[in-house]
């Protein structure tokens, strides 16, 4: 019984609840040419039920760790959870279009809440062994996001995808049950007063319509996303002068006066967008050179397998020595694996150069994920572990969707200066000219080498940025007050 101790069980608990938001931001791509015919949906109808979900959650962040510090982490985890299943049974017995839009949005809502907060609840359940808890969060969360696919794939193959949203349920009711075994006694450290609610909207409001801008002006243009760009601007300006004069605020920007809380972000920011970059742009560049969809998808397992394999171990690592060194290598190992692929041009130099490519980004990517989140929640306050957070999985999300529209442009300008055919598009995964594949192969190439950048932008700000002693010190701090017999 020694082993399934409260602490477990608040690990597992939190591992699968977030495992189910992680897999249901991407399965339903697989799912989408059958509700398609289902429902009878369009083009446009295709993207929202995806973009639905990736809007509500990562406008609502913030917002979601400030209600686990205010209202308590492990009954706020319990509550996303609740709501995730219950938007899932809506999405699972859908009749409509809109009907399966307004539910992705309710899952991303809860989606929101769980994720943010348990990684809250672990920092206040584990304390000074949190860089190890999330570590093993991260190895636990890998294995769904490797195996939900392919098994959400055999769903609508074989049964319906209804049923990628039912399979929800059940588990959400296993994570509620192991939520609330996992209980601890440890001191709750939930924050006195009321809910900054016009900091919320505004929040709200701004990230919605940054992430809405980010996604579709990628796709469409600047000029057809215009009025989404201008509520971003009057939402965050508003949300950071609202803050600035709250009495409670939602934000205390007094958090980014604390070294490793500010430099952990923008580490964050620069690295999550190489990795969006690489996660988009990788799969597509691997099926243009000849690759089937399925065979580019299995070339981005070694990652994930990296961080089940890894992961707690570098988180524990960061815990007895301090993480500085581990998010000046681990990024550095990326830019470096995202270098080696520039020499691929076709399935001919492919081996040689993407096991070295793949093998370096993977173990940088284990060697920094778990780190990186814990230096960023554990150097804020303990009762501001929610908000902290919150903050730092909006920087990783905002930072992905930016870099996609980034690093796109410019495999659009370099591939539109390399052709003169006005109609062909870059990596096309149908035989082309030599013109267009060679336009291709540089659009390619400087797309990466941004991405590259960005990757070794991030290891320079930890390196300067990240205090070994303020990350020690900060842990030890509390470890004596918030433990609790196992």
């Amino acid at each position: 019984m020694k082993r399934w101790n409260p602490r477990t069980l608040t690990l597992v608990a939190t591992a699968l609840g977030s495992s189910l938001a992680f897999i249901d931001a991407t399965v339903v791509v697989v799912a989408l040419p059958r509700i398609r015919d289902d429902l009878d949906l369009g083009l446009s109808g295709q993207q929202w039920v995806f973009l639905s979900y990736s809007l509500t959650l990562a406008a609502l962040y913030l917002v979601s760790g400030a209600i686990g510090d205010r209202y308590g982490r492990r009954e706020s985890f319990i509550g996303g959870v609740v709501a995730f299943a219950l938007a899932s049974a809506l999405c699972a017995l859908a009749p409509s279009e809109s009907v399966l839009i307004a539910a992705r949005a309710l899952q991303g809502i809860g989606g929101a809440v769980l994720t943010t907060n348990s990684l809250a609840l672990l920092r206040e359940v584990y304390g000074s062994e949190s860089g190890r808890a999330i570590g093993l969060w991260t190895s636990l969360t890998s294995i769904a996001t490797i195996g939900g696919p392919p098994a959400g794939g055999a769903l609508v193959e074989w049964v319906s995808w209804r049923w990628i949203f039912i399979v929800n349920v059940p588990l959400a009711v296993v994570t509620v049950v192991l939520a609330l075994a996992g209980r601890c006694h440890s001191r709750e450290t939930t924050r006195v007063g009321r809910m900054d609610v016009l900091g919320a909207f505004l929040a709200a409001l701004g990230l919605a319509a940054l992430t809405y801008a980010l996604v579709e002006g990628a796709d469409r243009g600047i000029g057809a996303v215009w009025w989404a760009i201008v509520a971003a601007v009057v939402g965050l300006v508003g949300f950071v002068l609202w803050e600035l004069r709250a009495a409670e605020p939602l934000l205390p920007f007094e958090l980014f006066r604390r070294r490793n809380f500010a430099a952990a972000n923008a580490a964050t920011f620069l690295i999550y967008a190489a990795l969006g970059a690489y996660l988009l742009f990788v799969p597509v560049f691997l099926q243009f050179i000849g690759y089937s969809p399925f065979k580019a998808g299995l070339f981005l397992t070694p990652g994930s397998l990296a961080m089940v394999l890894f992961a707690s171990r570098f988180g524990a690592i960061a815990d007895r020595r301090g993480p500085r060194l581990l998010l000046t290598v681990g990024p550095t190992l990326v830019g470096v694996g995202l270098l080696l692929l520039l020499p691929i041009s076709d399935m001919s130099s492919f081996w040689m150069w993407i096991v070295p490519a793949t093998v370096t980004l993977s173990f940088g990517l284990a060697m920094l994920v778990a780190p990186i989140t814990n230096t960023a929640i554990a150097s804020a306050p303990q009762e501001l572990a929610g908000v902290a957070s919150g903050v730092n999985q909006t920087v990783a999300r905002v930072g992905g969707l930016l870099a996609v529209a980034v690093v796109g442009l410019v495999v659009a300008l370099v591939f539109d200066a390399r052709t003169d055919d006005p109609d062909a598009q870059p990596l096309p995964t149908t035989e082309a000219t030599q013109e267009v594949h060679d336009a291709s192969l540089a659009g390619f190439r400087a797309g990466m080498l941004v991405a590259a950048g960005l990757a070794f932008g991030g290891a320079a700000i930890a390196a300067v940025g990240i205090s070994d002693a303020e990350a020690l010190g900060r842990r030890r701090r509390p470890s004596g007050e918030h433990a609790f017999e196992a």
